[in-house]
């Protein structure tokens, strides 16, 4: 091995670049480029944050009321005894993901949530899928919440159904170009709609509350007809569990905020936890609000209107037009939640990429500073997603959920395994992990206890989802993530394998000097780009050898005539090819030569190609060198080089 000490002086040279991307077509949709200078100045407050990485949250609370009556609504004017109860229950889960996601926020500020924790705490295959889960999550949130939003406008508008699916699409590629020019942009077009919708749901709530406490608050007029397929007599546990696992669905979008961290400002742990805060907060007040006005005016579950919507028109005495205010704002934060997730995803898929489970393209952050490529792919597999199940919403909705509670459980379960670590440390000791720093602390047991039992509720909550939707497609999440972890193992194996390869720390050096160097010239036709390559061959070596395929008689025979005045004495070899092969012959004389060559000889094959004036002319030609160097690239001991020969350039001579 080469000692590093043995090594001659070596001198390196900075310059700064003034290379800027030409401007193109992308420019009027996602901005002129941002240098990496400017990444600082791209980050977001509290304010857009909230309206950015709570979106997906705050949506939820249009239908994780409904979702619980639609559990228990079978057991008639009861149900609604049970309705707040386990709203509360809901809600007492929510304070204690919230406070296990504040401490992950603050103990791993460089963002990553359950895929981080589970990294660090319980090893690459449980954190492998916990990040698997996410994803699919938020693929899933993309789709149905587009197919939501999307259906929303079919119903105030019948005649577009025919078009759900179009609508959906282009609403998903929308979102996508928003995202595409960056955090800060997309975070100011989003935090409007996203607060008009809180603004119009709080006054809602507490304008029903107002109405209730004054006892000017009635029951739903009229409401929609409900027929239970079977009758509820008795509410049993498991009903109760059901119904609770289905109003768990509020919970889905609290961890995007720990995912995202390092899109905020600095102090960037403070103000993401004060964020986390803020969401968690106004999603608890309106889910309690509205599942308290949902008991007491009676709503009842229906495909046929929303609860939100029989609320409304209950609240305010018709369909008027604060009603209609709140439908729009729905409608839209239904639609916006899929921008939860594509600030999310790119940045867990980046993570994966950079610890080498995911392709290294998506770690690559394009002209507007976000990882474009990861925000691309979402779009189009979540559209996959919407043209697959046609927007239907009752199909995609047993998908969704069971990923995010998984990694809630993964993530818990990492938190009290870390605060137990923590716990075992000296009080003068560090362990410094790759996503943070552990140092002992006094109140680790009572940590480590609400993370424990946060784990198991999650994990009851996952179980009963999974028993529950199995049937009705949760199946499929429960084969999807084993075999994404699988992939994800397979690319990791992938990467350590040609590390291994490429790695210097067995390296014993440069070989011997080459003594002779050979190169071989495949020849179709005599043109100008043959002899730009003849003249670049002859400048390696001396020893050229000028190959020809011999498909036609009447051609090879034009070849050779050409070559004596135009060879410049070079020697050219005619391969007849009977079946009319020109690859193939070509490989064969190639492996030929490499069996047989010298020690410490180097073999070229210079491959003339001409590049034509215009990019449709490609399509006139066969393009026989790349498919040539496509070959040549796997054989070993061959060094290939390309020589173009632009026609453009001769052209405007």
């Amino acid at each position: 091995m080469i000692d590093p000490k043995d090594s001659q002086d070596t001198f390196f040279i900075h310059r700064n670049t003034g290379a800027k991307q030409p401007h193109s077509l992308s420019h009027w949709f996602i901005g002129r480029p941002l240098s990496t200078a400017d990444a600082p100045h791209q980050t977001i407050g509290k304010a857009v944050g909230l309206a950015v990485f709570a979106s997906d949250a705050l949506s939820s609370t249009a239908y994780a009321t409904q979702e619980i009556l639609g559990v228990i609504a079978a057991a008639g004017t009861i149900a609604y005894g049970y309705l707040f109860p386990i709203s509360l229950a809901i809600i007492t889960l929510l304070a204690i993901v919230t406070v296990s996601y504040e401490q992950t926020i603050h103990a791993y500020p460089g963002g990553g949530g359950a895929y981080i924790v589970a990294r660090d705490n319980l090893g690459e295959l449980p954190a492998q899928t916990a990040g698997a889960a996410l994803l699919t999550d938020y693929i899933l949130t993309v789709s149905v919440s587009v197919s939501s939003g999307v259906a929303q406008i079919v119903s105030a508008y019948p005649d577009l159904f025919p078009y759900r699916v179009l609508i959906a699409v282009i609403a998903v590629f929308f979102i996508m170009l928003i995202n595409l020019r960056g955090v800060k942009e997309s975070g100011a077009a989003f935090a409007i709609p996203t607060y008009f919708f809180v603004v119009v749901m709080v006054f809602t709530v507490g304008y029903g509350i107002f109405r209730y406490l004054t006892s000017s608050l009635g029951m739903v007029i009229d409401p929609p007809h409900f027929e239970a397929t079977h009758v509820i007599t008795v509410i049993t546990p498991f009903i109760l569990l059901h119904a609770f696992a289905n109003g768990t669905t509020a919970l889905t979008g609290v961890e995007a905020i720990s995912n995202g961290i390092t899109a905020f400002k600095e102090p960037r742990s403070k103000n993401a936890g004060i964020t986390l805060i803020w969401m968690s907060l106004i999603l608890g007040a309106l889910f309690l609000g509205l599942s308290f006005l949902t008991g007491k005016v009676h709503a009842v579950f229906s495909e046929e209107e929303t609860v939100i919507s029989q609320l409304a028109r209950t609240i305010y005495d018709g369909r008027g037009i604060p009603y209609l205010m709140l439908i729009a704002g729905t409608t839209i934060i239904l639609i916006m939640a899929a921008n939860t997730a594509f600030a999310d995803f790119p940045r867990l898929g980046a993570l994966h990429a950079g610890d080498g489970f995911l392709p290294r393209q998506l770690t690559f952050r394009g002209s507007r500073l976000v990882y474009s490529n990861g925000i691309v792919t979402l779009a189009i597999i979540a559209s996959l997603l919407i043209i697959l199940f046609k927007a239907s919403v009752t199909r995609l909705i047993p998908l969704y959920a069971i990923g995010v509670f998984l990694s809630f459980t993964l993530s818990q379960a990492g938190m009290a395994r870390r605060w137990w670590r923590v716990g075992h440390l000296k009080p003068s000791e560090e362990i410094v992990d790759p996503g943070s720093r552990l140092k002992y602390e006094s109140g680790w047991k009572y940590k480590m206890v609400i993370n424990g039992f946060g784990t198991v509720c999650t994990a009851i909550v996952m179980i009963v989802f999974a028993a529950t939707k199995f049937r009705e497609g949760a199946w499929i999440i429960l084969i999807l993530v084993p075999l994404l972890v699988a992939i994800f193992f397979t690319i990791h194996h992938h990467y350590k394998d040609l590390a291994s390869h490429l790695s210097l720390n067995k390296f014993g050096g440069l070989p011997a000097r080459q003594t002779r160097h050979r190169v071989i010239m495949p020849v179709s036709s005599i043109q100008q780009g043959t002899m730009e390559a003849l003249r670049y061959a002859k400048l390696l070596s001396d020893d050229v050898t000028a190959v020809h395929v011999s498909i036609d008689p009447a051609e090879t025979e034009k070849v050779q005539r050409k070559w004596k005045t135009w060879g410049e004495g070079t020697r050219l070899i005619i391969l007849d090819s009977p079946f009319r092969l020109f690859i193939e012959p070509l490989l064969e004389y190639i492996k030929e030569i490499i069996d047989n060559r010298q020690p410490n000889e180097t073999i070229t094959v210079v491959v003339p190609q001409f590049i034509p004036s215009k990019r449709w002319h490609y399509a006139l030609h066969m393009r026989t060198a790349e498919f040539l160097r496509r070959e040549l690239l796997s054989k070993p001991g061959v060094v290939v080089t390309d020589v173009p020969y632009q026609v453009r350039e001769k052209l405007k001579e």
